[in-house]
């Protein structure tokens, strides 16, 4: 595909992640417009908007996408329908930006990498965290600064207390919902530290684990345990649980000269430890939290400087390691 002298976005799926996360940054970033937004539930379409000034609505995917005016789309639905409306976009010659997980599990992936690269149209994941600045402080202390010396070790821990409203099987929410997510909460969170790991060492080569359903509140997994290791000789453990007593949130990084820890979620201090003593960094987050990586997606398709971090292949790779993991899980689809 050519270049654009600008991007103008339609979403498909205009629902809880665009109203803060991703959709108001469509129109901040320099360059980049939001054109129009569909929702199967046209009410709520036309609500979205009104709201926020969008020009057109849809309550049919087709018609976004073959809309003149939409020069690339946004996918904000469960991951069930990413790759359909991915392969419609990438059809159209529309560079497409796909929520996480990229889809239902890796082949799903493979098959929307595989049709952008033959039609020449760009394909983008929602793994925001890559365009960060919290995460690049992280990534200038690892290997700029060189301040634990070499990485020889990662551990990831998430624990969060079970939440009832995932109970109710007649208004169950989709992330817990193997049909609609791909799995469970591990899917929908764990997605975002492995992806962020890829990203700081280079794919993940190897990774097997354990998943449970420990509570019985819903069909999909609640806790996994995970091993893993890089390309360039790191190993890495992980442990997700959904009905843990209260919140973890931890990222542990060991080298030969010191520990670096963080949070995935949230913008609490980034903390170091070595030779020198202690010290905390702290990067807030910014309002819209998706803005910093569309900005590196508007300024590849308008030919500027650089080019995005997340693409479709670094997405199928996260989803081929929790592939391994839940390979075999009964809740799994």
């Amino acid at each position: 595909m050519g270049r654009l002298h600008a991007v103008r976005w339609g979403i498909i799926g205009c629902g809880a992640v665009t109203e803060v996360k991703s959709g108001p940054a469509f129109g901040l970033v320099p360059g980049s417009s939001l054109a129009a937004v569909m929702r199967r539930d046209g009410a709520k379409a036309r609500d979205y908007a009104q709201r926020h000034g969008v020009p057109r609505w849809y309550d049919d995917a087709a018609a976004l996408v073959a809309d003149p005016t939409v020069d690339a789309v946004y996918i904000a639905t469960p991951p069930s329908t990413h790759m359909q409306y991915a392969l419609m976009g990438i059809a159209a010659g529309k560079p497409v930006y796909v929520e996480k997980p990229m889809a239902m599990d890796a082949a799903e992936c493979e098959r929307i990498v595989r049709a952008g690269e033959a039609a020449r149209v760009p394909v983008f994941v929602a793994y925001y965290r890559r365009a960060l600045p919290r995460f690049g402080k992280v990534r200038e202390l690892l290997f700029d600064a060189g301040a634990i010396g070499t990485p020889r070790t990662v551990h990831a821990v998430l624990h969060q207390p079970h939440q009832p409203r995932y109970e109710n099987p007649a208004d169950r929410p989709w992330r817990v919902r193997p049909e609609l997510a791909g799995g469970g909460l591990f899917m929908d969170l764990g997605c975002h530290t492995l992806d962020i790991l890829d990203w700081l060492f280079g794919p993940i080569v190897s990774a097997g684990g354990q998943a449970a359903n420990q509570l019985g509140a819903y069909p999909a997994e609640d806790c996994v345990a995970v091993s893993f290791a890089f390309g360039n000789g790191m190993l890495g453990t992980g442990l997700w649980n959904f009905g843990s007593w209260q919140r973890h949130d931890s990222v542990e990084i060991v080298g030969d000269r010191g520990r670096l820890s963080f949070a995935t979620f949230g913008d609490g201090p980034i903390r170091l430890e070595n030779t020198q003593g202690v010290q905390e960094f702290h990067v807030d987050n910014p309002a819209h939290i998706q803005q910093p990586l569309i900005e590196t997606i508007v300024a590849e398709l308008t030919g500027q400087a650089g080019a995005c971090p997340s693409t479709g292949r670094s997405g199928a790779r996260t989803s081929w390691v929790m592939d391994q993991v839940l390979r075999g899980y009964r809740g799994r689809p």
